[in-house]
């Protein structure tokens, strides 16, 4: 039987994608998996892969469009079969025909949800799939698409914990604050022979829309502290010696593991606000702020609580590697907990980062440097290193985020137990 190929939501705030090219041409057979397009998200350019297996029957994008998320890029199916019905429904309504095929009853409310007036608008961006991982039904995503609401952040309750209108009504009404578009500049900039104009890319635009929100409805505070080095340098040059150069342990891999592990006790700081809600997420999935060509991507290390060191040096070199040659993958930037962002590489002695929504915190890194310090009463040579986390106020307080704060500093200059 037919079916779409859609547009895959590619991070968190990503509404659209633009379809640079087709990889498989139509009469091409293809298996779950395989490389189908080039698309381009806000963050960098990604192989997509399709969901379905068969034969590329029909295209409804063609390169150069900007499609939204969930909507049918392609249509897979068997070689001669009808699909006359499908190329109307997908290019008029996007998913509609799907999601009314294979959930039947997934737009009606229980009888406690409000009343709401019948619509004959077609849901869109739904599929069977659930973009994103977030199972919502069609009349939800439209709900939340027109208010700006991420679904990511609201508790579903509808079956397996499916968001129905309601919890998204919900969740509006529990003082989220609704994200205003940003704005082209704030102050009036004056344009002349002396200035040169720049349009800003994709990437940066995300950034600064990102960014915006997160300064402007989160409230930050920050805890520092100043963390003895040695023993962490001694450690991965103990380990390094044995390795070959492309498995070496870099510091930032066990800075990663050491947020991993203390994060584990600090359950506030691996959740997420969500109105009347604290979501705390069972993985331990961090973050890694990388610089890339004309702004910065994040990638997500799953599972690092538990992953030994050399799987995440192995998992980080993978991931910078692909960001770098724009060939990030959708799993590379998806399902992130808590972030660090490491600028030792800088010579940077101290700085604080921005939340990454809806994360309720993020780690900002220093580099590690000889300075003079007192031990035992006398004057001597120290490597140190200054970490900042940056909280929600709205999640945690500041007695949380000093004691991650010791667990963190005590874990890197005791390192040895990073090994167990």
């Amino acid at each position: 039987m037919a079916d779409y190929i859609v547009m895959p939501k590619l991070g968190f705030d990503m509404r659209e994608g633009v379809l640079n090219n087709w990889i498989k041409q139509i009469g091409d057979t293809m298996e779950k998996g395989e490389v189908v397009a080039e698309i381009e998200s806000d963050k960098a350019t990604l192989e997509l892969e399709t969901q379905v297996a068969g034969t590329l029957l029909h295209v409804l994008h063609n390169a150069g469009d900007v499609v939204p998320v969930g909507a049918n890029l392609a249509i897979v199916g068997t070689e001669g079969e009808d699909i006359s019905g499908l190329i109307t429904d997908g290019s008029s309504n996007g998913t509609a025909a799907k999601a009314e095929s294979s959930e039947p009853a997934a737009s009606a409310e229980p009888a406690t949800a409000p009343v709401t007036a019948p619509t004959t608008t077609a849901p869109t961006a739904d599929t069977s799939e659930f973009p994103g991982g977030v199972k919502a039904t069609p009349v939800a995503r439209r709900v939340a698409e027109e208010q700006g609401v991420s679904l990511a952040g609201v508790s579903g309750s509808g079956p397996d914990g499916r968001i129905r209108k309601a919890d998204v009504e919900a969740f509006l009404t529990g003082a989220q604050a609704r994200v205003a578009p940003m704005p082209v500049s704030t102050t009036p900039v004056p344009v002349g022979p002396d200035t040169t104009e720049i349009e800003t890319t994709r990437l940066r635009q995300a950034i600064a829309r990102r960014m915006t929100e997160s300064k402007t409805t989160i409230p930050h505070f920050y805890v520092t502290s100043d963390i003895d080095m040695g023993e962490v340098l001694a450690l991965r040059k103990q380990i390094n010696a044995s390795l070959p150069d492309d498995q070496k342990i870099s510091v930032n891999d066990i800075i990663v593991k050491a947020a991993g592990l203390t994060v584990r006790d600090f359950p506030n700081l691996n959740a997420a606000f969500a109105g009347d809600k604290i979501i705390r997420h069972n993985r331990i999935n961090i973050g890694s702020a990388v610089a890339v060509e004309g702004g910065l991507l994040t990638v997500v290390q799953k599972d690092t609580d538990i992953s030994t060191l050399s799987k995440i040096a192995a998992d980080h070199k993978a991931m910078i590697g692909r960001a770098r040659e724009g060939k990030i993958r959708p799993d590379d930037v998806e399902g992130g907990t808590f972030t660090v962002s490491n600028l030792g590489a800088f010579d940077v002695d101290h700085f604080i980062a921005i939340i990454n929504p809806p994360e309720a915190a993020i780690l900002a890194v220093g580099s590690a440097a000889q300075v003079p310090v007192v031990v035992d009463g006398q004057l001597a040579i120290g490597t140190r290193m200054k970490a900042t986390i940056s909280a929600d106020h709205r999640v945690s307080d500041g007695a949380e985020a000093a004691k991650f704060m010791q667990s963190f500093k005590a874990l890197l200059e005791n390192p040895l137990r990073l090994l167990i």
